[in-house]
C-alpha cells in the first residue's frame, strides 16, 4: 500500500503507508537521549530494511534527540527515504512545549533540521500551529513558503489544525499534508499539558476532498480507552494485538490516511508494521464505526 504527496506537484513523493514516528526515541517525556541507545538505532535502521521509507521527527525532539539518531543510523540516505519534520515549537528546560512560530523562529528552525539531519532540503515540513492567534497564519506559512521558494523546503504541511485553519492554509498555498491527532478511540479535538489538539475526523473530509494525505499522530497513545471493548473484540477474532487492530482501522478508514506508529521497542516495531497485512472486513469496519 502506497500514498502519494502532493501528487500534482512536479515532485510528488510516493511512500508507503505505514510509516514511522520517532518521537519515542527520546528519553522520558519526550527529552534527553533514549535509555537505550542501541535499541533506538537498531530500530531506525530495521524500519528502513522492512520498507519504511516515511520517517517523522522534529528538532523539538529531545531536543534534537531524533534528528541526530536518524543521521547517525542512516546516513547517507537511501534515496526513496522522505524525512518529514515539523517546526513552530520548541521545550523549555522545564520540559514544557511553547510556540516558536515566529518568521524568524521558524527559519532558524529550518536551519537547525537541516544542519542535524545533514540535507540541504527537507522534503516535507509540517508547521504545528501551537498559541493560535499570537502570530498570524499568514506570516507562519508566508515564511514557510518563503523557504519553499528559497528550496530549503520541498513540500510544506500542517499540524495541529482544525478544518477552518486548513481551509485558511489552503487559500494562503499548495498544503501537501496535514498531521492531526486521531485514532479509533480519539477523533476530535482533545485538550492535553501542552495545548489543544484538533482530531482528524475534524479534517479529514477536507483532505480526502483535495487529495491531502492524513498523518495521524498518538494514534496508539489515545486511542486504547480501557472502556471500549470493541477493538479488544475484534483483536481477538483476528488473532492481533489491539494495537495492531487500531492500525488496520486507520488504514481501512481511508485510503488517504497514512499512520505513523511509534516505539522505542524493536519487538513492538515489528509487531505495528504486521498491522499492514490485517484485512478487517465491511462487518468489522461497521462495529467498530
Amino acid at each position: 500500500m502506497t500514498i502519494t504527496i502532493a501528487p500534482e506537484s512536479t515532485q510528488p513523493l510516493t511512500v508507503n503507508r505505514l510509516g514511522y514516528g520517532t518521537m519515542r526515541l527520546t528519553g522520558p517525556e519526550i527529552w534527553g537521549e533514549p535509555a537505550d541507545r542501541p535499541q533506538a538505532l537498531a530500530i531506525l535502521k530495521r524500519a528502513v530494511e522492512a520498507g519504511v521509507n516515511f520517517l517523522d521527527t522534529a528538532d523539538y525532539y529531545g531536543e534534537d534527540v531524533t534528528n541526530r539518531l536518524i543521521a547517525e543510523a542512516l546516513y547517507p540516505y537511501p534515496a526513496n527515504l522522505v524525512i518529514c519534520t515539523k517546526v513552530g515549537a520548541t521545550r523549555r528546560p522545564d520540559k514544557s512545549w511553547v510556540p516558536y512560530n515566529t518568521p524568524a523562529n521558524l527559519r532558524t528552525s529550518i536551519d537547525n533540521n537541516l544542519r542535524t539531519l545533514k540535507r540541504e532540503q527537507i522534503q516535507l515540513v509540517h508547521l504545528r500551529l501551537m498559541g493560535h492567534g499570537a502570530v498570524p497564519l499568514e506570516e507562519q506559512l508566508g515564511a514557510m513558503f518563503e523557504m519553499q521558494q528559497e528550496g530549503k523546503i520541498l513540500h510544506v504541511g500542517l499540524s495541529n489544525v482544525t478544518h477552518a485553519e486548513l481551509e485558511a492554509g489552503l487559500r494562503l498555498g499548495e498544503i501537501a499534508t496535514v498531521e492531526n491527532m486521531y485514532g479509533h478511540g480519539q477523533r476530535t479535538t482533545v485538550v492535553l499539558p501542552y495545548g489543544t489538539n484538533p482530531g482528524g475526523e475534524e479534517v479529514l473530509d477536507l483532505c480526502e476532498q483535495r487529495g491531502i494525505p492524513l498523518i495521524p499522530f498518538f494514534s496508539l497513545v489515545n486511542s486504547l480507552p480501557k472502556a471500549d471493548n470493541k477493538i479488544a473484540e475484534i483483536a481477538r477474532k483476528h488473532g492481533a494485538t489491539e494495537a495492531q487492530i487500531n492500525l488496520a482501522w486507520l488504514l481501512h478508514k481511508s485510503p488517504w490516511i497514512m499512520p505513523i506508529p511509534g516505539t522505542s521497542s524493536l519487538a513492538h516495531f515489528e509487531e505495528n508494521m504486521k498491522a499492514a497485512d490485517i484485512k478487517l472486513s465491511a462487518d468489522d469496519m461497521a462495529y467498530l464505526g
